[in-house]
């Protein structure tokens, strides 16, 4: 059952969004867009909501009815049956307010965002970097089946073909929403190319995943920036070390530079630079804001810091681990080839049972 200051906030969105078609149906409200759109954009938002409360209100009256009927009836074989009845009653009452929980947890805004991704060598060394290919290749793939435009921004190649670091974008529908499980740090065991003995090694890669922010939400000051324009290094084409179209961007107030010289215009890889300026700038903002709160419950599958073991890659018994919800599959060679689904999907299971209890106990 829900508490009483949640069936009250409930029964006021009720009258909101009845207020909300009353306004809509009236004529006069189409000379008045901008009032209109914000009225259409809030009955999307509580439809569901009052819809599922409704649902809610129902099984609660008919839970209701049939405890009146049990405390009214006498006849024992009756009584059995309004009893098992009840139980059913009971579950489906119970189902209903976990449906109408969730739909209650305020959205992350940043779920729908496009993201920002960077991938680093760490412990390891050669075998790191080569991993740190793999994972790129593995959200590549992920991010093919899923329909997104992944873009490189900036990247550190080794001579193996390998990574020291790689920089990109990935675009589309609640991006955020799927890969905000990414962030932490990746460990493979597997007995590297470099690795005439046959030993099994065990390195690590960090990731992070960074909501991509918008223009108008960081402001960038010209007199606050640096920008340079250099020779691009590093494998890449015809056109490394003959054109100055790689950009390196130095930001003044927070001390961040910023290189792009994944495109042969410069004009491209500024934009690109300072799109990723941007973003890093808005993490730094976001993660001020969090640690301020201080009290603040944590209601998140892990912590999302880079520095936090989340994953093992176990290459010679084709093993998958997340550590933070304990969920261990064979199926890794299916996993680096992009089917992430299953794994995902858990973590965000996991985080939303998270959430309904810390607004249960609330």
């Amino acid at each position: 059952m829900l508490n009483i200051s949640t069936l009250q906030k409930l029964e006021q969105a009720d009258a909101r969004l009845a207020h909300i078609e009353e306004s809509l149906a009236d004529p006069s409200i189409f000379s008045k867009r901008e009032e209109m759109l914000k009225l259409v954009a809030e009955k999307k938002e509580l439809s569901p909501i009052i819809e599922q409360y409704r649902v809610y209100l129902e099984a609660s009256s008919a839970l209701e009815e049939a405890q009146a009927m049990l405390n009214e009836e006498s006849d024992a074989d009756f009584k059995a049956m309004i009893v098992e009845e009840i139980k059913a009653l009971e579950k489906t009452l119970e189902e209903e307010t976990q449906k109408l929980l969730a739909l209650l947890i305020p959205k992350n805004p940043d779920d729908s965002r496009n993201v920002v991704m960077e991938i680093r060598a760490g412990t390891g060394g050669e075998e790191s970097a080569l991993f740190a290919a793999d994972l790129f290749r593995m959200y590549g793939m992920y991010a093919e089946k899923h329909r997104f435009k992944l873009e490189r921004i900036s990247a550190s190649p080794t001579e193996l073909g390998g990574f020291k670091e790689i920089c990109f974008s990935l675009e589309g529908q609640d991006v955020y929403a799927k890969l905000k499980y990414e962030s932490g740090v990746h460990r493979v065991q597997r007995v590297p190319k470099t690795e005439s003995q046959g030993r099994i090694q065990t390195s690590a890669v960090t990731v992070a995943v960074l909501p991509e922010a918008e223009d108008v939400e960081i402001e960038i000051k010209p007199s606050d920036i640096k920008v340079e324009s250099c020779k691009s290094s590093g494998a890449g084409g015809q056109h490394i070390n003959k054109t100055e179209s790689a950009v390196r961007i130095t930001h003044f107030p927070s001390g961040l530079v910023i290189e792009c010289q994944e495109e042969r215009s410069q004009f491209k890889n500024r934009d690109k630079a300072m799109k990723l300026l941007r973003t890093k700038l808005y993490d730094m903002r976001q993660k001020e804001q969090n640690d301020a709160i201080a009290n603040q419950r944590r209601t998140q599958v892990g912590s999302g810091d880079r520095s936090e073991k989340i994953r093992t890659y176990n290459f010679p018994q084709n093993r998958i681990s997340d550590h933070r919800i304990q969920l261990t599959l064979y199926s890794l060679s299916a996993f680096l080839d992009g089917d992430m689904d299953e794994v995902i999907d858990a973590l965000a299971t996991a985080e939303m049972a998270e959430k309904l209890k810390g607004q249960q106990d609330e």
